[in-house]
């Protein structure tokens, strides 16, 4: 497995070919309420009657655009053809990165490839000076979830009706000062 910078218009239109969708059984439920003298908001993680197809909430059409006006895309190379992608978005001025759409082929993911990309993007941004790294997934996405918690990703916040589909965003971050 080779991971890289992506070089070329193709490798972009490899990435968006990649199955961005996701099964779980488990969902974060979120539980907000407001009082008069303040708010609370709790997530827990909640099992599901059964399996659910989750469908990746973002349009990748525009991955050409992002790429094309100097977004950071790596790309996992395998048996000749991209196999995943790391698409990260650098705010420079706050020293931080977004990890903008990261995703795996189904049929090799849980075999270490996003892991691997994740540590090269780290690896990649430190050397922009970088100090902190962030991730957004659905509440829907439990393996995504578990995958930046996994990796020492903390929670750190949530935006309601984020995406284009109304899902709920939550965030992780991590300092790539210490991994």
């Amino acid at each position: 497995m080779i991971i890289r910078l992506a070089r070329e218009i193709d490798d972009i239109q490899a990435c968006a070919a990649v199955d961005h969708s996701y099964v779980t059984n488990r969902v974060w439920q979120v539980d907000a309420r407001e009082q008069p003298d303040g708010a609370s908001v709790a997530f827990r993680s909640v099992r599901l009657p059964r399996d659910m197809h989750g469908h990746y909430p973002r349009h990748l059409e525009g991955l050409n655009a992002c790429w094309e006006r100097g977004d950071a895309v790596l790309v996992a190379e395998g048996e000749g053809q991209i196999v995943g992608y790391i698409h990260l978005v650098v705010e420079a001025s706050e020293n931080s990165a977004w990890v903008r759409n990261l995703a795996v082929a189904p049929r090799l993911r849980r075999r270490g490839i996003g892991t691997a990309l994740l540590h090269a993007a780290a690896d990649w941004l430190r050397q922009q000076n970088a100090d902190r790294l962030l991730i957004e997934t659905t509440t829907k996405n439990y393996p995504a979830i578990r995958f930046a918690q996994k990796l020492g990703f903390s929670f750190c916040g949530y935006n309601d009706r984020y995406y284009a589909n109304q899902d709920i965003a939550l965030f992780f971050a991590k300092s790539l000062r210490w991994s």
